[in-house]
């Protein structure tokens, strides 16, 4: 299958070596026109992974990853587009990605908070008529550190991937593009229980707020390992049954995937599968300099994430007092209104929409 891969993040160096050795013909779009040029002169991206070494080749040839500065040809160049860059990025990249979407298309969104809705609406907005599905899951496929240019590090691939399809009456064709890429999608109800699943605005605010003050203070601190601990896992599982609560109210059933399986040794898999966060701390790779007022965590998972569970809970009529409260400590924190920037029902212009309509518009997309 012809894949591309748009971004020059973590995930999507981690997604290119992924496509090309589960033997996909693969197009990599970089922003970054140095960067990709760079990337042409090194000529591969090494990387390490439960598998060993190894090194891939970036070229033009057959086996190699393509990399493109035309987001045109990325797009001509393949039948499903993979995106598995923050959320942040979608306001800018969906205005210029849409006039190049045709029938067929699929646009993968590992994790999307509803980016789906926002490409669809960027496609329709720009008159673009083409049958195209977008689907969005709720983690990453990958946990990967880049280090350095071309060196990448591979922690752990997503053993279950649970994926809605905007609209979701497209999900009949789009679903074989999809696993034949990832195996490991399990498809769900739509795009909205896809946004639904996203575990980092469940995971990272609590663990960004309860540690604030190591943050600050050391040079470099782990959240995820000296970081987590009993009292924040307790505000994690009241959060995630906030989460679990829309969920249910909206109608959509289990498996919700409780971020608690992430930390357990039996019971129901997780999306990364088992021993996970012990791969993750034992890395090292999360040891990092967080900046409370711009790191992703706080502009993607808090500000984008938590305010979309927020208005998704006004929505249903579901209280979340724990978000709306991670939320307003937050806003202080990063000294902007977190809520009212936020990617929510309210700024989509969907929050006034009546169940039904919800359900209309999730099943066949934007048909004005």
């Amino acid at each position: 299958m012809k894949v591309s891969v748009l971004g020059g993040g973590h995930g999507c160096y981690a997604a290119v070596i992924d496509m090309i050795e589960k033997g996909h013909e693969v197009t990599w779009w970089r922003r970054n026109t140095a960067a990709a040029a760079r990337l042409r002169e090194l000529g591969e991206l090494r990387v390490r992974d439960y598998r060993g070494s190894r090194r891939v080749p970036v070229g033009a040839g057959a086996g190699t990853i393509r990399i493109v500065d035309d987001l045109a040809d990325a797009a001509n160049s393949a039948s499903l587009i993979v995106i598995p860059l923050p959320s942040v990025t979608h306001d800018a990249l969906a205005p210029q990605l849409a006039p190049h979407l045709r029938d067929g298309h699929v646009v993968y969104l590992p994790p999307g908070t509803f980016g789906s809705y926002v490409f669809a609406k960027a496609m329709a907005d720009a008159g673009n008529r083409s049958r195209a599905a977008f689907a969005e899951t709720g983690t990453l496929p990958y946990l990967v550190r880049k280090h350095g240019e071309n060196d990448v590090v591979i922690s752990a691939y997503a053993t279950r991937l649970p994926t809605g399809v905007f609209p979701a009456r497209a999900a009949e064709w789009a679903m074989p593009l999809l696993k034949d890429a990832y195996p490991s999608i399990e498809p769900i109800e739509d795009a909205l229980s896809g946004a639904l699943m996203n575990a980092g605005p469940v995971i990272h605010p609590p663990l960004i707020m309860m540690n604030a003050g190591p943050l600050e203070h050391f040079e470099s601190w782990d959240i995820h390992n000296e970081g987590t601990q009993p009292s924040i896992r307790r505000v994690t599982s009241a959060l995630d049954a906030e989460r679990m609560a829309v969920r249910e109210a909206l109608g959509y059933g289990a498996p919700h995937f409780p971020l608690a399986d992430h930390y357990a040794s039996e019971g129901d898999e997780w999306m990364y599968g088992r021993g996970a966060h012990g791969k993750l701390t034992d890395s090292g790779d999360w040891r990092e300099h967080i900046d409370l007022k711009a790191h992703r965590y706080m502009l993607e998972d808090t500000r984008l994430g938590l305010s979309f569970i927020v208005s998704c809970g006004r929505f249903a009529g579901v209280p979340t007092p724990v978000a709306q409260g991670l939320l307003s400590i937050a806003s202080a924190v990063a000294e902007r209104d977190l809520f009212g920037e936020g990617r929510t029902l309210e700024r989509f212009g969907l929050a006034a929409l009546s169940r039904e309509a919800m359900t209309a518009l999730l099943n066949d997309g934007i048909t004005s």
